[in-house]
């Protein structure tokens, strides 16, 4: 937790532990090697199914995993997938067969007119337009929901999918 989060008022110093004179050096610290990059508004009834499924990973203090999550996916997220071995996108899905299902996914032009919000596809298309090299391999885990309420909790249904795609992501990080 940073300095701020503390109460200290000013940001963690990412240079205190390095040699006296040296410049801390971004391109040293190494990601982990999988990403499970988890989405959507945790008020909005089953759309939670994301962000809960990476609350639920980031208990399992899994080494080299690393968890994210957001509301939405935006383009400047294909910067998070730099130096990824693998990634697992997560997210809910009114139309996935239940309780999950789990796909390999390449990058693809988005054919929308905004960007304000984007598919893992094309996530992975601004990666490769950017790195000039193919993005890792990825994965779409998408959790059957049915109910998008404002305010709703996430129904039953959608929270026994929810345990059903945490199991199946144990088993999916041994076959990996």
């Amino acid at each position: 937790m940073s300095a701020v989060a503390l109460g200290g008022g000013a940001p963690a110093n990412p240079c205190a532990t390095a040699e006296p004179g040296r410049e801390f050096e971004p391109e040293l610290v190494v990601p982990a090697a999988l990403l499970v990059f988890g989405w959507g508004n945790p008020s909005r009834g089953d759309d939670a199914l994301g962000p809960l499924f990476v609350e639920a990973v980031e208990a399992m203090q899994l080494p080299g995993v690393e968890c994210l999550t957001d509301f939405q996916l935006q383009v400047e997220h294909a910067l998070d997938l730099r130096r990824r071995r693998r990634i697992l996108f997560v997210d809910a899905s009114g139309t996935a067969l239940p309780p999950f299902e789990l796909q390999p996914i390449a990058a693809a032009r988005d054919d929308s007119f905004t960007t304000h919000a984007v598919s893992p596809q094309s996530v992975l298309q601004v990666f490769e337009d950017l790195e000039g090299r193919p993005a890792p391999p990825c994965w779409l885990l998408a959790i059957r929901g049915d109910s998008w309420e404002l305010g709703a909790a996430p129904t039953p249904s959608a929270r026994a999918n929810l345990r059903a795609a945490i199991v199946a992501f144990t088993a999916w990080l041994s076959e990996q």
